[in-house]
């Protein structure tokens, strides 16, 4: 099997794979990298591909994925207190105006 060749995955790594990738290009990132990160996460909480055996089995890892989420708000934590508040306000007026029947 030579490098980049994906046949050793499950079809639950791959589609988890291809999610995890959309994520990445949802903010930017390339199309390469996002699949490169992608592939590296899905190994990191899964152990690679598919491996025949009685008792090979592990139980996955979820850690990757907690690991973003908590980074996400950790950047929401760290903006001063004063773009909060402008950011709050500004989406209370959007949310009366649309109750009004206001513009969008």
């Amino acid at each position: 099997m030579s490098r980049g060749d994906k046949s050793a995955y499950t079809d639950k790594q791959k589609r988890k794979a291809e999610h995890i990738e959309e994520g990445y290009e949802k903010r930017g990132v390339k199309k390469e990298e996002a699949e490169r990160r992608a592939w590296a996460t899905v190994n990191k909480e899964e152990g690679g591909g598919k491996k025949s055996g009685s008792g090979r089995g592990t139980k996955d890892s979820q850690a990757a994925s907690r690991k973003g989420g908590r980074k996400g708000g950790q950047a929401l934590a760290n903006r001063p207190a004063s773009e909060r508040s402008a950011s709050a306000k500004k989406a209370a007026q959007t949310r009366k105006q649309k109750a009004e029947g206001g513009k969008s």
